[in-house]
């Protein structure tokens, strides 16, 4: 389906560019319609991080949403999940994050979850579109019908009493020293509080959000900041997530990243120890290396694969029944617990099993060595190079060269006009030269 708003998550663009108060407005609108389902009272929720253009967004949404008839509870900023979760928990027919994600404060977005807190179909998303190309004068509620909006309390301490209940009653995180970066963004108040509540000695940075450092040389995106103080302080442990907290990235005590595949091979390892994988497999995208896949498939459990997006991964686990899935990236995904992708309850989960090993987190988090992968972008203006000849040529003979000792992922990016190359393999200079070849052939396609 060809999409003019939407992209893998949600519609997102530069302030005031594409992600306009107009569009905001009509966004509020189009969708308030879309989720007016039976005679009662309809109710959105709205969350945002900390971007400037969060304001400017927020208040055109509350105005298209009031305007077809629908309540609206603002919630201020707080992470992607916890809207999620709120939107069920509160009965709302929908709910709304105003966020960019990990991009910088120039740009914003517009993320929708339906009454379960997941995040909408292409289909919903497809009527959605269609509406905010139509005029929608005539369908706007009579004037005692209009919609009413309130800020509403107390919502960080309903998400920080579910984040902690993922953890057994009796773990606590005494003990810890935990350096965590909440990215100048949504988290900034209730992660370095609830994992205060849990016992931990915390250190905090990147909580200090100004409307334009979201994400600016902070974050999961940009962890080195968090490194250097994990080694400063002597930490235990580092945990950086981005701007609106759905994504997670770890740093052990020497400073090194740990990514989101070995994250998932933590997490799946002692599920499974434990009895609670719900099936012997778990979901990820065709982004996780193939030393994931080999290390899983050694535990026996399978990794299954699916387009990037965590989106598409949570629909493969409703579908089969599985309750572990996510990306490189750090977005995990625990559906015994949360509807879309929580950075914070997978730290939790990792921290769980370094108390329970009582090992650095060095050891408990390099569960398998990753083979070399190489990643490259190759930008063009318009045209299909994927559809050049020569492309295609190139792609057939790195397949043929990489057969059963790699991978090669050639794919178009969903939120801009960039073809992204990826090889691995266990022949690093191999996997190299099949990725330049192709690098190359897609370079001239696009002059």
């Amino acid at each position: 389906m060809s999409r003019k708003y939407f992209g893998t998550d949600g519609i997102r663009g530069l302030a005031n560019g594409l992600i306009t108060p107009e569009l905001a407005l009509k966004v509020g609108q189009a969708a308030g319609l879309v989720f007016q389902r039976g005679e009662h009272r309809h109710r959105v929720v709205i969350g945002k991080d900390t971007r400037l253009s969060g304001y400017m967004i927020e208040t055109a949404l509350v105005a298209g949403f009031t305007s077809v008839g629908m309540d609206v509870l603002l919630l201020g900023p707080m992470p992607t999940p916890a809207v999620a979760m709120l939107t069920k928990s509160m009965r709302a027919d929908l709910g709304v994050m105003i966020s960019a994600s990990h991009n910088l404060f120039e740009d914003n977005g517009i993320k929708l979850f339906g009454p379960q807190g997941f995040k909408l179909s292409d289909d919903v998303e497809k009527q959605i579109e269609q509406l905010l190309d139509e005029s929608l004068d005539r369908r706007l509620a009579q004037s005692a019908s209009l919609g009413r909006a309130r800020r509403i309390d107390g919502v960080h301490d309903r998400y920080i009493e579910f984040a902690k209940r993922t953890l057994p009653r009796e773990l606590s995180l005494e003990g810890l020293r935990v350096v965590v970066d909440c990215a100048n963004g949504a988290a900034y108040k209730v992660v370095p509080e609830a994992l205060w509540e849990l016992g931990a000695d915390v250190i905090s940075i990147g909580v200090e959000p100004d409307g334009f450092n979201i994400n600016k040389e902070c974050g999961s995106t940009a962890p080195e900041a968090l490194s250097r103080k994990v080694r400063e302080l002597r930490a235990d442990i580092g945990i950086a997530l981005d701007g609106d907290a759905d994504r997670v990235i770890l740093v052990d005590e020497r400073g090194h990243l740990v990514d989101g595949d070995q994250l998932l091979a933590v997490i799946a390892q002692s599920w499974k120890e434990d009895g609670r994988l719900a099936k012997p497999g778990i979901v990820a995208t065709v982004m996780s290396n193939l030393g994931l896949e080999r290390f899983l498939n050694e535990q026996g459990i399978e990794l299954l694969r699916t387009p990037v997006g965590d989106r598409y991964v949570l629909e493969r686990m409703l579908a089969g029944g599985y309750n572990l899935g996510g990306e490189p990236s750090g977005h995990i995904i625990l559906s015994d617990y949360a509807t879309t992708g929580d950075g914070f309850v997978a730290a939790l989960q990792v921290l769980a099993v370094v108390q329970k090993l009582r090992r650095p987190v060095s050891e408990v988090c390099r569960r398998f060595d990753p083979l070399p992968q190489i990643l490259k972008n190759v930008r063009y203006r318009s045209g299909k190079p994927l559809d050049n000849a020569d492309v295609k040529s190139a792609i057939d003979a790195g397949e043929k060269r990489l057969n059963g000792h790699g991978r090669l992922l050639v794919r178009s990016s969903g939120t801009e006009p960039v073809i992204r190359v990826m090889g691995e393999g266990d022949d690093r200079r191999l996997v190299e030269e099949v990725v330049d070849h192709i690098v190359s052939a897609l370079g001239q396609a696009a002059a």
